[in-house]
């Protein structure tokens, strides 16, 4: 060989794409494309990564204690179990890092977090895809591909992009089926949009179990995406392991201190919850009514699905939207080439994309 060559499984990911935020020929585009928080951060969040701006120079406490401290005080949770990250991707991907041998199983669900994918094919893995069921994922189905090499199991719950759910009994009857040494790993990025009776975003079960382990963000209802901030509750052992591969300083200083502020500004997340609700229910309904598929969600984002009639498909209402300024996000890498996601935004943007689908209904 004339240069190093990476190891098995690299060489066949395909590199994730986030969405768009840029049109040619269009000055200030609505972007719709990545489930960003439709109020933005709050202000008190905002004020916080003010006030340490001057003590740049200084480095973060290297485990996030300040944030630790937080979130155990905010969800009552043991604050040494708790784990945090540049991101939620970077926990997902710490944990295969961590666990995965070459030859291990991964299985996640067919429309699952392009990112399983990834973190599975780098560590050498093998990535299992489990059919759903009417874009959910299939606890059945998932059973059934259990193997002797199962070694990590991802379920996003909610599930990104189809905006379905697991109801918590499900959840729990895939944990039981599931062998000791594999680990199931609840991604519950959206977590804090969902209120419905059935649903557990994972607390619970990490409490309960050995094998367990929850993913959140503040990326979403918290409005911090561009900050960067993840955490991971898990059992005891599994934070010890995450401790001793992380980055000794992975969450800076002012991502810590607004994500800890946000996280108290209760009045800011139930405004965010309350504007989702409203439009999310609101854009659906409107949407269905101009003869368009739409799927249920419980998320901030909904799924559209177009047909196959020359002038409507997924990437002919893609490129019409588009040149009205307004960004969603293709799914064809999540196997949904049919189909494309919006993200609840702000009520004028909300408004545009039903005027414009109602445009393109009516050629």
């Amino acid at each position: 060989m004339t240069h190093p060559i990476p190891k098995p499984g690299i060489l066949d990911i395909a590199p994730y794409v986030g969405g768009r935020h840029q049109v040619h020929g269009v000055a200030n585009p609505i972007k719709l494309s990545s489930n960003e928080s439709a109020l933005g951060a709050s202000p008190k969040a905002i004020e916080a990564y003010r006030e340490v701006a001057g003590k740049f120079d200084v480095y973060p406490e290297g485990s996030a204690k300040i944030l630790r401290e937080a979130i155990a005080e905010h969800f009552g949770l043991d604050e040494d179990r708790i784990v945090c990250g540049n991101g939620s991707d970077e926990l997902l991907t710490m944990l295969a890092n961590s666990y995965l041998r070459p030859g291990d199983e991964v299985m996640f669900s067919e429309h699952g977090f392009l990112v399983y994918k990834i973190a599975a094919l780098a560590n050498s893995a093998t990535p299992v895809v489990v059919p759903e069921k009417n874009r959910k994922a299939d606890v059945d189905g998932m059973l059934a591909c259990v193997t002797p090499k199962t070694r990590l199991v991802y379920l996003a719950n909610p599930n990104n992009p189809t905006g379905s759910y697991l109801p918590y009994d499900e959840v729990k009857r895939l944990h039981a089926g599931l062998p000791p040494n594999a680990l199931l790993v609840i991604d519950a990025a959206y977590a804090e949009y969902v209120r419905k009776n059935d649903y557990e975003a994972g607390i619970e079960l990490v409490s309960t179990s050995s094998n367990v382990v929850m993913t959140r963000t503040f990326s979403k209802i918290y409005g911090l995406a561009g900050l960067r901030v993840g955490w991971a509750y898990c059992p005891a052992h599994v934070a010890d392991v995450l401790n001793r591969v992380r980055g000794p300083f992975n969450v800076s200083v002012p991502a810590q201190r607004a994500a800890a502020a946000a996280l108290r500004d209760r009045a800011h997340m139930d405004a965010n919850f309350a504007h989702n609700d409203k439009w999310r229910d609101w854009l659906i309904t409107e949407i269905r009514k101009l003869g368009f598929a739409v799927d249920d969600s419980v998320a901030n984002f909904i799924l559209i699905h177009f047909g196959k009639q020359k002038g409507k498909t997924a990437l002919d209402a893609d490129a019409f939207l588009a040149a009205r300024g307004l960004i969603l996000r293709g799914v064809a890498a999540y196997g949904l080439p049919d189909a494309l996601r919006l993200t609840i935004g702000p009520a004028d943007a909300n408004r545009a994309v039903v005027e414009a689908l109602a445009e393109l209904a009516r050629q």
